[in-house]
């Protein structure tokens, strides 16, 4: 199967839902279940969303510090262009223990798990389920979790969508920083600025409170804490980039990440990235966007995820009837000093791309030159990721930005 990253203009992108809403609250399409399943790290609760298919994959979601499953992604998939996704897949919302709404403080000397720990409780909740496998989609702290559990359990998982993914442990001066913070902030503050950037802090009032009001009132501080804690004692990953005839630890399956360009995990991210396989792994960049793209900018993640999962064989491209797309001779290609180009992408089939190595790029936008970026008008490049110069012929990952 075929695609290209083209000009997309979306039209009418709008939640369905207004913003206080649509960060709580699940539009009632779906089928919806509710259980805590019993794992061998202790029970977790997990929200079930459709009816799993045995051909094809569930959609597997794991959210991030100070976050559960509806504040983390329920802006995202009552999104009015995801239900053209979740019409093919069940999603499967997983809150880390003791993160959802209402949940009771742990006892006394209750060891919470460590973010290995958390992986391993996936496999069990599949199985609960009957999920054989699954596509990611996890947030920080739960794309942490989802790259590890993709890498111990490579069989059940056809791909990755990770969101401000940081595979290193946290270094000794993030400690520090972390232990003195602790001691002058108030926890809701720490979890705010590790999920937003300065900037989206300063300017974003309206979001910045509704998600402090949230971890503030909703959550439990105490298991909030345990959770925190557990995340910042995380493991370096060890993933390395693939080189012919050495064996390394790396993700067998497509990896699609997704940064801010604001985000505070922008650096993390594309250490990330420079660890993963090429031909396997996108960098999608958001522009003007800050640390919760899902929340902040749906339009182009549902696009980018719509075109991701085409990618691996699923939702034929007569269902995308929501991206009308620009097909122009200067949407289609952009001409570099080398000429046009193939590679592949996640196993889409070939898409014509240029680069270029002194980083000098021509664009045309449909005859009027440079265009404004906005939520509701979407350009969709193909950069190449790595500085290194065009003579070079190794592969290299792709980096979108819109």
């Amino acid at each position: 199967m075929s695609t290209e990253f083209q000009d997309a203009h979306l039209t009418e992108v709008k939640p369905l839902v207004e913003k206080e809403e649509a960060i709580t609250r699940l539009l009632p399409d779906f089928d919806v279940q509710e259980q805590d399943v019993e794992t061998v790290h202790g029970s977790v609760h997990v929200t079930m969303c459709g009816t799993p298919r045995g051909n094809r994959p569930a959609i597997l979601t794991y959210h991030d510090i100070g976050l559960n499953h509806k504040t983390c992604f329920n802006p995202l998939f009552n999104f009015e262009d995801m239900q053209e996704i979740t019409q093919h897949f069940a999603v499967c919302h997983v809150d880390a223990p003791g993160q959802q709404d209402g949940a009771p403080s742990f006892q006394a000397g209750y060891v919470y798990p460590s973010m290995d720990q958390l992986a391993e409780m996936l496999p069990g909740i599949l199985k609960q389920f009957g999920l054989k496998t699954v596509i990611g989609m996890g947030t920080g702290a739960g794309a942490y979790i989802l790259t590890r559990f993709a890498l111990n359990h490579a069989e059940m998982v056809e791909g990755l969508v990770l969101i401000n993914v940081n595979p290193c442990a946290e270094g000794w001066m993030d400690w520090a920083a972390t232990k003195i913070s602790g001691w002058t902030n108030a926890l809701p503050d720490m979890v705010i600025s590790h999920l937003f950037g300065k900037e989206e802090i300063h300017s974003n009032h309206d979001l910045i409170h509704t998600y402090r009001q949230h971890i503030i009132n909703d959550m439990n501080q105490n298991n909030l804490h345990l959770f925190v804690n557990s995340y910042n004692s995380r493991r370096d990953l060890e993933i390395e980039r693939p080189v012919p005839g050495i064996n390394v630890v790396t993700l067998q399956c497509p990896v699609l990440l997704v940064v801010g360009d604001s985000s505070p995990a922008v650096d993390a991210v594309v250490e990330c990235n420079s660890k993963l396989d090429p031909t396997r792994t996108t960098l999608l960049k958001m522009a003007d966007c800050g640390g919760l793209p899902q929340v902040s900018q749906p339009a182009k993640l549902a696009e980018a995820f719509k075109y991701f999962v085409q990618g691996m064989g699923y939702i034929p491209s007569a269902s995308m009837t929501r991206l009308m797309r620009s097909r122009t001779a200067s949407g289609s290609s952009v001409t570099s000093l080398e000429g046009q180009r193939s590679r592949s992408h996640t196993g889409e089939g070939t898409r014509s791309r240029s680069h270029t190595g002194e980083g000098t790029r021509s664009r045309s936008h449909t005859g009027d030159g440079a265009r404004n970026r906005s939520h509701t008008d979407t350009r969709i490049e193909l950069t190449p990721n790595s500085a290194s110069n065009a003579e070079q012929s190794s592969p290299k990952s792709m980096e979108v930005s819109c």
